[in-house]
C-alpha cells in the first residue's frame, strides 16, 4: 500500500493517473522533502519486494537540473533509525542495496567505484553484504577518520570494496515525459526508457526491498579525494516530479 511523505508546505497531489510531489522555493539549512513508498513502519527484513521484480511507470520533472535529488525505484532505505516506539518497526542503518533511476545535482557524489559518476541522471544499482545492524556499531568509531583526507579517501576505497555499485549516465530531456521500466533479477538488473533497453548490470541488489519515489533538496558527497559534503540545497522556484502509471509486480 503506498503511502506518502512531505515536509512543512511540499505537496503530494493525486492526480488523474498518478501523483504529483512538489518541494517549495527556500533557502539552504532547511530540509524539503515529497515521497511516495509502500513499505512505511515495516522492518527492513518485511519490505514488500524481493527479486524478480518488474517497475514501470511514466515520468517528468519540472526542471533538468534541480538542485538536489529526485528519482524512483527499490531501495532498503538503509539510512533509517527508528526504536520501534509509538508503533512503528525497529529499523536501524544498514548497507545500501538499491536499484533506481537517480538523479543528483552537482553538489552529490554517491559513487564508491572511482570510474563511475557521483551526479547526474543515472540508471544505478548498489549491493551490500546483509550485515546485521548491529554488527555495523563498531564501524561508527572510525567516524572521526573521515576528518582526514587522506584516511578518509583510504576508508571510502574500503568501502567500495564492501558495498558494490554500478551506473550508466543518461542523457534525457526529463521536462518531457519518457516510460521507464526496471527489471530486478537476483544476479542483474535491466533498465529500459521508451521501449529500449538502456544499462544492464550484473550489480543486483540483495535483500528485500520498497519502492520509492522523491524529490528533495539534499544533497550527499563522498569523493574519491576524501572529501564529504552533507546539507541541504537552495531553490530560486518550487520543484516539482510527476509520476503516471506506476506498476510494479513480480515479474
Amino acid at each position: 500500500m503506498l503511502r506518502s511523505r512531505f515536509s512543512p508546505q511540499a505537496k503530494v497531489e493525486q492526480t488523474e493517473d498518478g501523483w504529483r510531489l512538489q518541494i517549495p522555493a527556500g533557502e539552504a539549512g532547511v530540509y524539503r522533502l515529497a515521497q511516495i513508498d509502500d513499505y512505511g513502519s515495516l522492518a527492513r527484513g518485511k519490505f514488500p519486494w524481493k527479486p524478480p521484480v518488474k517497475l514501470s511507470l511514466r515520468c517528468r520533472a519540472s526542471a533538468s537540473g534541480l538542485a538536489g535529488t529526485w528519482g524512483f525505484g527499490l531501495w532498503n532505505d538503509p539510512f533509517a533509525f527508528s526504536l520501534g516506539v509509538q508503533g512503528t518497526a525497529q529499523r536501524l542503518p544498514a548497507l545500501p542495496n538499491a536499484c533506481w533511476l537517480f538523479h543528483a545535482s552537482a553538489e552529490n557524489h554517491l559513487a564508491f567505484q572511482g570510474h563511475l559518476p557521483g551526479s547526474g541522471f543515472l540508471a544505478q544499482s548498489f549491493r551490500s553484504s546483509t550485515i546485521p545492524a548491529p554488527l555495523l556499531a563498531p564501524g561508527l568509531l572510525g567516524l572521526p577518520l573521515l576528518f582526514s583526507k587522506t584516511l578518509s579517501s583510504w576508508l571510502r576505497k574500503l568501502a567500495g570494496k564492501i558495498i558494490r555499485d554500478d551506473s550508466q549516465p543518461l542523457d534525457l530531456d526529463v521536462t518531457v515525459w519518457h516510460n521507464y521500466t526496471l527489471l530486478w533479477q537476483k544476479s542483474r538488473v535491466f533498465f529500459e526508457v521508451d521501449g529500449a533497453q538502456i544499462f544492464e548490470t550484473p550489480i543486483s541488489p540483495q535483500g528485500k526491498l520498497g519502492l520509492v519515489i522523491w524529490i528533495d533538496n539534499q544533497y550527499a558527497a563522498w569523493r574519491p579525494s576524501g572529501e564529504i559534503g552533507l546539507g541541504t540545497l537552495s531553490q530560486p522556484e518550487p520543484s516539482w516530479l510527476e509520476i503516471e502509471q506506476v506498476k510494479v509486480e513480480q515479474a
